[in-house]
């Protein structure tokens, strides 16, 4: 049964949500909140696993939560600082000018976690930003463990903030799509307003064909409020940007997260908008949102124990693209677990 810390879930009687007071923020929009979801599954679990959302997502993905709970995994997601169920009226959505400032409610999910698991293993999950986000949170940590560990420093977090021992990325966000010169004079143009004017979009023209190839409202099969993932997605701010692309520079030099890692991808990249009869099949079957090439060039940088999947046609989120490639990627997914079973939730817990 859950304690009083713990309310009822948009999701319904299956879900349960708690929320995370994160004091001002340092941005500037007042108070900030995240939540933190729990599946209330019936098994015992041997291990957990925490799922962290994209750029303009939220967690409602009821098939993720159910896949793991059936095998043995107490699920969790974090809804991030004003993303979802996190966001408050006054804020801008997902805008944040320093990804490590995540580290907050990422250290409080994770020791909420091993406090209600006894401290058991504790798998990451991350799709699109959120597989940036984590992989950078997981390098941190490591890095500090090691300081603690050689008597360098002192470990500046919750000494039970997790066990991390294992990373699952779905399409995650390692590069800057589209022209050569946007990854290169471009974002010194972006990190140069960001300093000045941090809130400021952005000029872009949005497309919707990605958010209507999922909605059950339009062409897709899922349901989902539209006011925490609405279909053209939320403007991008230039201090959001920044944060990303120093987010990528850093990723590029090299990670060591310290956990095996399996990452999943499309296997073909469609960036062009809807045809000139306004018809989109394309999108159904590639992702529409980011280079697969540049998943696959960069993923190697996450360090040791990397296996990398594209899965043949799927979306930019593969867990919710059509049912052959969904079931591929679950597949992928069942096969990774099974195989570092022992590295994820055997051997390093003992």
């Amino acid at each position: 049964m859950a304690s009083s810390r713990w309310q009822p879930d948009v999701l319904g009687p299956d879900f349960s949500a708690l929320t995370f007071d994160l004091g001002n923020d340092p941005d500037g929009e007042g108070q900030i909140t995240a939540t933190l979801v729990r599946h209330e599954q019936q098994s015992a679990a041997t291990a957990a696993v925490l799922y962290v959302h994209g750029f303009t997502d939220y967690f409602f993905q009821r098939p993720l939560a159910e896949f793991f709970a059936q095998r043995g995994y107490a699920f969790y997601a974090l809804d991030l600082r004003k993303c979802g169920r996190s966001q408050r009226p006054g804020q801008t959505p997902h805008h944040i000018t320093d990804l490590s400032m995540y580290d907050a409610e990422l250290g409080l999910a994770a020791a909420e976690i091993n406090a209600a698991t006894g401290s058991r293993p504790l798998l990451i999950a991350a799709h699109s930003t959120g597989g940036l986000i984590t992989a950078l949170w997981l390098d941190r940590l490591r890095r500090g463990l090691d300081r603690l560990h050689r008597g360098l420093d002192r470990l500046d977090r919750d000494p039970t903030a997790g066990n991390p021992t294992g990373l699952v990325l779905n399409s995650p966000w390692f590069d800057l799509q589209g022209a050569p010169i946007l990854r290169g004079a471009g974002t010194t143009v972006v990190n140069s307003v960001a300093r000045v004017r941090p809130l400021a979009t952005i000029p872009r023209k949005i497309a919707g064909a990605y958010g209507e190839s999922l909605h059950n409202s339009v062409h897709g099969e899922w349901e989902y409020d539209l006011n925490y993932k609405p279909l053209h997605g939320y403007p991008v701010t230039f201090g959001f940007l920044s944060a990303v692309r120093r987010g990528h520079a850093t990723l590029h030099r090299g990670l060591e997260i310290g956990v095996p890692s399996l990452v999943l991808h499309s296997d073909a990249t469609t960036l062009a908008g809807p045809a000139a009869d306004g018809e989109t099949p394309h999108i159904d079957t590639a992702d529409g949102v980011l280079d697969t090439r540049q998943i696959a060039r960069w993923t190697g940088c996450l360090g040791n124990r990397v296996s990398a999947v594209p899965v043949p046609g799927a979306r930019h989120d593969v867990f919710l693209s059509r049912q052959g490639a969904r079931d591929t990627a679950y597949t992928e997914l069942d096969n990774w677990l099974l195989s570092n079973d022992d590295r994820i939730r055997g051997a390093l817990h003992e």
